[in-house]
């Protein structure tokens, strides 16, 4: 079973601070996790840097945490910036691992 996330994402490569379109480089959508490929999780700061310089989508609270998580892909990896401090993701993680446990107990 797959947990739903948000990400923030960067939308453009535009490096340039001083333009009004670097302010829009980041967007958020949902995305879908596999818990079971989960490497490793922590707080992700530069997002906190970018939230306070004003680079991240307005409507984010400025309290909001961020939490980058590792993906295994067999070979490769998978980073990703989701919104939300790792203690709450890994609280969704650990419902889902209840969930599935409740259900082999049953089957």
């Amino acid at each position: 079973m797959n947990i739903e996330l948000v990400e923030i994402f960067r939308v453009s490569n535009n490096t340039h601070r001083d333009t009004a379109q670097s302010k829009q480089a980041f967007s958020l959508r949902k995305i879908f996790i596999n818990p079971k490929h989960v490497v490793c999780m922590r707080i992700d700061e530069t997002m906190h840097q970018r939230l306070d310089e004003g680079f991240l989508p307005s409507d984010l609270d400025p309290r909001q945490g961020f939490t980058r998580l590792y993906i295994n892909r067999g070979q490769t990896g998978l980073d990703v910036t989701v919104i939300g401090n790792p203690e709450v993701i890994q609280k969704k993680i650990d419902e889902i691992a209840a969930n599935q446990q409740r259900v082999l107990l049953k089957g």
